[in-house]
């Protein structure tokens, strides 16, 4: 009878993803259509195995739909449940462990990497560079070279962690720490190892324990039992001239598993995507409080071009106009992408087993998609508005003692304020500033051009303006 019960609601839980949300307009669900009408495409095309894909809005998994197969010669299907190695995602649960460890008092992120691994010696050309710290780890600027001393990515043999250490020492710095971005994955197999050193905990258990179990990821694993290895979509390599595709054996990333190891499921990786939307929560139980989502999601390190940057963990980028956030995986034919918008709090996920597959056009596609809609379907909420008929006592100018002044005016039945300059800015709209009530003559400044400080009111006994407080300081009713 409980196992009957577990099943129906599964079922349930499941069911929920197979369909668009009873609020959406059927503009979306037309997008929905196309989107998967141009996945098929591409697989037909392309001759992909499989794909998997969601998209998360806020806390929901809102839709989730599997193409092709996980397994080509059985004719598997890949499903939303599909099992497959997100490979390099992996790092932004190891970003996340150290974040916590963080927010915890045990380690700060300008630590030098030596204070955890007292071993780590590697030469260098350079002279007199700054220490590497955990924060060069997670945004790939400490200088390290790409790998550990193994051909691993040639033959699928790794390194242990205690091959890594012995071996540090006799490679090189290829940059100095801090002055160009290099992609490492030999600088977060040292972040993994950190996290144990200063937890006193393996990494798998650590990730396990403090990660994956207070988010109910329960069919993730950083290193998969053979239950779960077993239901891992089988993976192929690049599609070969006749037409065939290579299977792929699973390979243990050994000392690399806290850059590459973690295998999961678009159900699971929903509710990761979820965990980093969650800016609001926090309370001690947070697995992540608010505003270290929010530092990590941050660019700590801005490319050149000023296109893009890397957070902690994570990439990001600025893509029309929207800032996204993320991170691409590829290991043994299984590529895979998550990316999220933390100003729309919408998320994709999209895993596939091919060495050939391309999960991030489809995922910033699926983004263009669906994104406009779903904002479009979220229920506004109730603007905060001053009573207009008892704000015309507000009305009006006001100068400071320099002669610097500023209009109280009413625009589109809201209370804003224009912010004279000097000389006049080009666009008129570039000063216009709201004003939110907040409490009795007391207004914050919102909208685009708004900053967040207050704006007071000061009353005579007469219930006139005498003056208006901006931050700290104050202009004059003129009229």
């Amino acid at each position: 009878m409980i196992r009957r019960i577990w099943l129906f609601t599964l079922l349930c839980f499941f069911s929920a993803f197979a369909r668009p949300h009873s609020a959406w307009s059927q503009d979306l669900n037309a997008e929905l259509e196309l989107l998967s009408v141009w996945i098929q495409e591409r697989i037909d095309y392309y001759k992909i195995p499989g794909v998997a894909i969601g998209v998360v809005d806020n806390q929901k998994l809102i839709w989730a739909k599997g193409f092709g197969y996980s397994d080509v010669e059985s004719k598997k299907l890949m499903t939303p449940e599909t099992l497959c190695r997100i490979a390099s995602i992996t790092k932004t649960f190891t970003a996340a462990a150290i974040m916590q460890l963080r927010d915890q008092g045990k380690l700060r992120l300008d630590d030098p990497i030596t204070r955890f691994l007292p071993w780590f010696q590697i030469k260098s050309r350079f002279a007199a560079e700054p220490p590497i710290t955990i924060e060069n780890l997670l945004t790939h600027t400490s200088g390290l070279p790409g790998e550990a001393a193994f051909p691993y990515w040639t033959d699928h043999r790794f390194p242990t962690a205690e091959q890594i250490r012995r071996t540090v020492p006799n490679q090189e710095l290829i940059q100095a720490p801090w002055s160009a971005y290099h992609y490492s994955n030999l600088g977060l197999a040292l972040a993994g190892q950190i996290v144990e050193a200063a937890s006193g905990e393996p990494y798998e258990s650590y990730v396990s324990k403090h990660i994956l179990q207070p988010l109910h990821m329960d069919n993730t694993s950083v290193v998969p039992a053979a239950e779960q290895r077993s239901r891992l979509a089988a993976s192929y390599d690049r599609l070969l001239p006749d037409g065939t595709r290579l299977r792929l054996d699973f390979p243990e990333s050994q000392g690399l598993i806290p850059a590459a190891n973690i295998s999961s499921c678009v159900i699971d990786l929903a509710k990761y995507i979820a965990l980093h939307l969650r800016y609001e929560d926090i309370s001690d139980s947070a697995v992540l409080a608010g505003p270290t989502l929010r530092e990590m999601q941050r660019v700590h390190w801005l490319d050149p071009s000023w296109n893009s940057g890397r957070g902690l963990g994570f990439a990001v980028n600025k893509r029309n106009n929207r800032t996204l956030v993320g991170h691409s995986g590829w290991v043994a034919g299984y590529k895979s992408r998550i990316v999220f918008c933390p100003a729309e709090k919408i998320g994709i996920i999209v895993l596939m087993n091919c060495a050939d597959g391309d999960p991030t056009t489809i995922a910033y596609r699926a983004y263009d998609l669906v994104a406009p809609l779903i904002l479009k379907a979220r229920p506004s909420p109730p603007a905060l508005t001053a009573d207009l008929v008892a704000a015309a006592k507000y009305v009006g100018d006001y100068e400071d003692l320099t002669g610097w002044r500023i209009r109280v005016m009413v625009r589109h039945d809201r209370l804003v304020l224009y912010q004279h300059d000097y000389p006049p800015a080009d666009d008129p709209e570039a000063g216009v500033i709201e004003l939110t009530p907040v409490d009795e003559n007391i207004f914050r400044m919102t909208g685009e051009n708004g900053n967040g400080e207050l704006v007071r009111f000061i009353l005579n006994s007469d219930q006139r303006v005498e003056r208006l407080y901006k931050g700290e300081n104050y202009y004059l009713w003129k009229r």
